[in-house]
């Protein structure tokens, strides 16, 4: 594709086919890999470089019937124009037909075409054309069956068959809205999403979705600041976030649990040892729901709910047994839609094995450390041999890789990604974002690609409910 301009001088033609395709003046831009639209903008950013001025653009859209001016200038940034004044054609005689001639042919000339053409209307019209009868039809052609005459056309099954349904409802997708689309879409230009564009649209919905009963989802790993209590964070904001209220982070870990650490604090400093002797009131049946509101914190700007642990204490003092575990998830399955359970490190303790057995699935944090990495797949490889439910759980669970530090390389990530391929459903990856360390961690103060990547993490984990 070069930048040579082939039609009407003044602008170029920027078009857009109901395949799909793009071109510039009737040129099809085919560049494996790259989006057409970017190379476009680079072909008329060129363009206005080597002019030194803008390129007018006339932008037309077949699959809409749309049409749209803009410039680009040498840095390839586009701003809306007007159509150019053009010479309108003069208006044709009334009842003649308009010709269109060269401009270069004399008036009289031009006079005797007009007449040519307007004398059509005064030649005889054509011959009706002869009607082919059954028993002249060439060999091998077969006309269509004339019903005989008072025939009465085959009945349908019925009234409701017969008639077409009002609910009928055709799938319209939403125009584009990022990147070159996006704008062109702004411009009046209605197009359709690029493939990115439709994948994060498939996540979103994925996401949003509500089941039909409660889902709790485990957070495990043997191995400590493996990043549990920021993965139990990024997939709570993000269901929260796209499918409304009724997700809750709980804090099941008697052994220095961070979720309360890390997320925002509400009017008062309850934990979960405050709302164990409750729970009988709670279960009521004149209990409301905004009465969990003294022992859980509502993260404001997430839109989700924490249920803390009490971090400053030992764990004896908040070591509970399996109808404790019990006690707790009848309440949190009463008033809430999702709960997703940050855990401990002791894979045999009775709190930790009571979660599974409430779990519908789980998901298993790593960062890109090797050890890390490896006791997440032991943990995966132990679930898998106890068999039942555990190897269930194993082979629908989710591995999230987090990106430890800057200095990592894209081939370690991908690395240690590849080596959970075989012992999970589906795997993960999440890159490195300095709002992810420490203190207090929300979605919106995460970088656009890390929001990406939790949201493609969300996704895994709802197609596994």
């Amino acid at each position: 594709m070069t930048n040579q301009k082939e039609t009407a001088p003044g602008w170029r033609e920027l078009s857009v086919a109901k395949n799909g395709l793009v071109s510039i003046d009737r040129q099809t831009l085919e560049d494996p890999g790259t989006d057409p639209f970017t190379t476009a903008l680079g072909i008329l950013a060129a363009a206005a470089k080597e002019s030194g001025e803008e390129t007018l653009v006339h932008s037309t859209d077949e699959n809409t019937g749309t049409s749209s001016w803009f410039t680009v200038d040498q840095e390839g940034m586009m701003t809306v124009a007007g159509a150019p004044a053009q010479t309108a054609p003069a208006p044709a005689k009334t009842g003649s037909h308009a010709v269109i001639v060269p401009a270069d042919i004399p008036a009289e000339k031009q006079e005797q075409l007009q007449e040519a053409f307007d004398s059509i209307d005064d030649l005889p019209p054509l011959a009706t054309p002869p009607v082919l009868t059954k028993s002249e039809k060439p060999a091998g052609f077969d006309l269509p069956a004339t019903p005989a005459a008072g025939a009465a056309a085959p009945a349908p099954g019925s009234r409701r068959e017969a008639r077409r349904s009002f609910l009928t409802q055709e799938q319209v997708e939403e125009p584009a809205k990022q990147g070159w689309r996006g704008f062109l879409t702004s411009m009046g230009i209605r197009m359709t999403p690029g493939q990115e564009e439709r994948a994060e649209r498939a996540d979103i919905q994925m996401v949003s979705q509500h089941w039909p009963g409660p889902r709790t989802i485990a957070v495990v790993n043997g191995r400590g600041g493996v990043g549990k209590s920021m993965t139990t964070i990024g997939l709570s904001a993000t269901f929260a976030r796209y499918g409304g209220s009724g997700v809750l982070a709980e804090d099941n870990n008697q052994t220095r649990g961070t979720l309360g650490w890390r997320t925002e604090k509400g009017p008062h400093d309850a934990s979960l040892l405050d709302l164990l002797p409750q729970i009988d009131r709670l279960l009521a049946p004149s209990a409301q729901a905004a009465d969990l509101a003294h022992y859980v914190h509502h993260q404001t700007r997430d839109k989700y709910d924490v249920l803390r642990s009490r971090p400053e204490l030992l764990a004896s003092d908040q070591r509970f047994d399996a109808e404790t575990v019990d006690a707790v998830h009848a309440v949190a399955t009463k008033y809430y839609r999702l709960i997703l359970i940050d855990s401990g490190n002791d894979e045999s303790d009775a709190m930790w094995l009571r979660m599974i057995h409430h779990a519908d699935q789980i998901v298993v944090p790593t960062t890109t450390r090797r050890d890390s990495a490896e006791s997440a797949a032991l943990l995966l490889d132990a679930l898998h041999e106890r068999g039942g439910n555990f190897a269930k759980l194993a082979e629908n669970a989710v591995v999230v890789v987090s990106q430890e530090n800057p200095a990592v390389k894209p081939a370690v990530v991908a690395e240690i990604a590849a080596g959970f391929k075989t012992l999970a459903r589906e795997v993960v990856t999440v890159p490195f974002d300095p709002a992810m360390k420490d203190g207090l961690l929300t979605y919106g103060s995460l970088r656009p690609a890390t929001q990406r990547a939790w949201l493609a993490a969300g996704a895994a984990v709802a197609k596994g409910l």
